[in-house]
């Protein structure tokens, strides 16, 4: 019997869609494939293609793209989100924030503390990782040219430093809201393009507010956690109540945003489509403007708790992310025919 087709093995649907908790015959029985995608928290780098896709895109619906070097950048970047997921769970379990029964552990899989890959073989997989997304990012500065150099170093960086020392700061979000926004968006216009767009960057930063809003949630969720350790994130720091705020602030600002854009003609009529996810950032809101539950009310996804604050943002951040690309794309394939 192979690996795919035991009954404890994790499937490919499952791995993109969740965040499972693995037991260690579980993980043996799992495809590697497969294992790399749950090790790296797959699910969540939907936000990384948005903004990336994003900026293909707008320089789609601009006239010019160079289909081949934002197909690279867009998988270079995937696999760069999926190298700092998993240099964040190295990190934050080598310096001792993991361990015991740490928020992080109650969601999803830890790899190394729940004691399904070494510290040697997940510093190998970060390092291969992280290394053909810096080839890829090296090809396309030969590619398209040193432009393309300043986005890359400037992702680079936060890719290394977020964990630490910028989420300890209180630097983390703005880092967020900086590479899923310009640096994504903008990069991937760059590349596509050929040319630098300040239109692009100011709307990957419109879009880069729901990923932002992700963070905020999640470092909410785990506001106590992180108290208690020292580690000063941004709610840390502006406390829960004024943080509920911020991020009910983050998930509503993109629709009088975009509405701006296509009135003054940086985005077309078609992505007006993103007001078809006001309903799922209403139910985020309702849930962020109050204390989160202490145990999960019925059907809440049980593979999702103790996420709250977090979850809501994400699918709001989702269908925000995936509308607007949507809207754009709709504009660029008409330009085209």
């Amino acid at each position: 019997m192979t690996a795919r087709s035991r009954p404890d093995a994790v499937s490919w649907v499952a791995a993109l869609t969740h965040t499972p908790r693995l037991t260690k015959p579980q993980w043996r029985a799992t495809h590697p494939a497969v294992r790399f995608l749950i090790a790296t928290r797959t699910p969540v780098l939907v936000m990384t293609f948005a903004s990336t896709a994003l900026g293909g895109a707008l320089a789609w619906w601009h006239g010019a793209t160079d289909g081949i070097g934002w197909s690279l950048a867009a998988f270079g970047l995937l696999l760069a989100h999926a190298t700092n997921n998993l240099l964040n769970d190295l990190t934050d379990s080598l310096m001792g924030i993991d361990r015991g029964d740490y928020f992080r552990t109650r969601y999803g899989t830890h790899v190394l503390e729940h004691g399904l890959m070494s510290v040697r073989s997940l510093v190998g997989l970060t390092a291969v990782a992280g290394a053909i997304a810096l080839a890829i990012g090296l090809y396309l500065c030969a590619r398209v040219g040193p432009a393309v150099l300043w986005p890359l170093s400037a992702g680079a960086f936060f890719l290394v430093c977020y964990t630490h020392p910028l989420k300890r700061l209180g630097l983390g979000e703005v880092a967020v809201l900086l590479v899923w926004g310009p640096l994504m968006t903008g990069g991937a216009y760059l590349v596509a393009s050929h040319a630098w767009s300040g239109s692009a960057a100011w709307i990957g930063t419109v879009a880069g507010f729901a990923p932002t809003a992700v963070i905020f949630g999640k470092h909410l969720d785990k506001i106590e956690f992180d108290a208690a350790r020292g580690i000063r994130t941004l709610p840390v720091r502006l406390g829960a109540q004024r943080t509920r705020a911020v991020l009910v602030a983050m998930l509503l600002l993109p629709y009088p945003c975009v509405a701006w854009l296509v009135a003054h003609g940086d985005l077309p009529w078609s992505a007006s489509i993103v007001l078809l996810a006001l309903p799922a950032t209403a139910r985020a809101v309702r849930a962020c403007r109050r204390a989160a539950p202490t145990t999960p009310p019925p059907n809440y996804p049980a593979d999702v708790w103790p996420l709250w604050y977090a979850a809501h943002a994400f699918a709001s951040a989702r269908s925000t992310g995936l509308l607007l690309l949507a809207g754009v794309g709709i504009a660029a394939l008409a330009h085209s025919t």
